[in-house]
C-alpha cells in the first residue's frame, strides 16, 4: 500500500481535538458550498440536456467512442446540449459530437491522478471543475433531462444507479435512462432480474425505468420518443 494511502487511513482513526475539527471542517463547507454555487451558477440557463455518462479509458478508435460522438451529434440536431464528465474517452467523444453538431457542450470535471483532466471540445463558459464527487453528480442530476450510459467502470456504474435510485425514489422525474451496448450491459441486466428481482430487493415495474439499446438511433429515439409521449418538446 502507497505512503499517502496508509496516511488517509490512519487519518481516518485520528483523534481530533474541538478547535481542530471546528477549523477543518467549517472550511471544508465553505469549499463544498463555493462548488455548489458555481455549479447552480453555470448550469441554471443551459436548457434542456442529456447526460452521457462513459469510461474515461476508451480510446479515440474504440466503437464506443465513436458510438458516444455519434450520440451527442444527434442530440444537439434535436435540440438537447449535452453534460458529460468533462474528461477524456467516452466523455471526451460525447463533448466532440455536441460540439461539432453546434450545441451545447458541457464539462463537469474533477481532479483525479493519473486520469482525468479536461478535453476540448467543452464550451469555455460551460467548464466547471470539482473536488467532490457528491456536488458533481448533483449537476449531473439536476440540470440533465435524460441519461445515456455507454460502456464504462465503476464510476459509470455509479452515475448510473445514482440516476436509477433517483428516479425509483421520485426524487427527480421519471426521465429517460438508455443504456448502449446490449453485449456490455447484458451480464449486469441478468443480474439485475435474476438475483435483485427475485430475491425482491426490487419491484418487477422498475426494469421498466430503463432501456436497453445498441445504436446511436435507437439511443435518441428514445430520448425523443419520451417526450413525445408526454408532449414536451425540448425549447429551440
Amino acid at each position: 500500500m502507497k505512503g499517502q494511502e496508509e496516511d488517509k487511513i490512519r487519518k481516518a482513526f485520528k483523534q481530533r481535538d474541538w478547535n481542530e475539527i471546528k477549523t477543518t471542517d467549517s472550511w471544508q463547507i465553505f469549499k463544498v458550498m463555493a462548488e455548489f454555487v458555481e455549479g447552480f451558477d453555470k448550469l441554471g440557463k443551459i436548457g434542456p440536456c442529456v447526460s452521457i455518462f462513459g469510461s474515461a479509458r476508451t480510446s479515440a478508435d474504440n466503437p464506443s467512442y465513436l458510438l458516444a460522438e455519434d450520440i451527442a451529434f444527434r442530440l444537439t440536431q434535436d435540440g438537447y446540449g449535452v453534460i458529460t464528465g468533462g474528461g477524456p474517452g467516452i466523455m471526451e467523444a460525447a463533448n466532440k459530437g455536441a460540439h461539432r453538431g453546434g450545441g451545447i457542450s458541457v464539462g463537469l470535471n474533477i481532479d483525479l491522478p493519473h486520469e482525468q483532466s479536461s478535453n476540448p471540445y467543452i464550451d469555455r463558459d460551460k467548464i466547471i471543475d470539482f473536488d467532490y464527487f457528491f456536488v458533481r453528480k448533483l449537476m449531473f442530476t439536476k440540470y440533465a433531462q435524460g441519461f445515456v450510459v455507454l460502456p464504462g467502470g465503476f464510476g459509470t456504474l455509479d452515475e448510473f444507479f445514482e440516476a436509477m435510485t433517483l428516479i425509483q425514489t421520485n426524487k427527480i422525474g421519471r426521465f429517460p435512462v438508455v443504456l448502449v451496448g446490449k453485449s456490455y450491459w447484458g451480464g449486469l441486466l441478468d443480474w439485475v432480474k435474476n438475483v435483485m428481482l427475485k430475491e425482491g430487493n426490487i419491484s418487477a415495474p422498475d426494469l421498466n425505468l430503463f432501456k436497453l439499446v445498441d445504436t446511436a438511433e435507437e439511443a435518441t429515439q428514445e430520448i425523443n420518443a419520451f417526450y413525445s409521449k408526454y408532449l414536451l418538446r425540448p425549447n429551440f
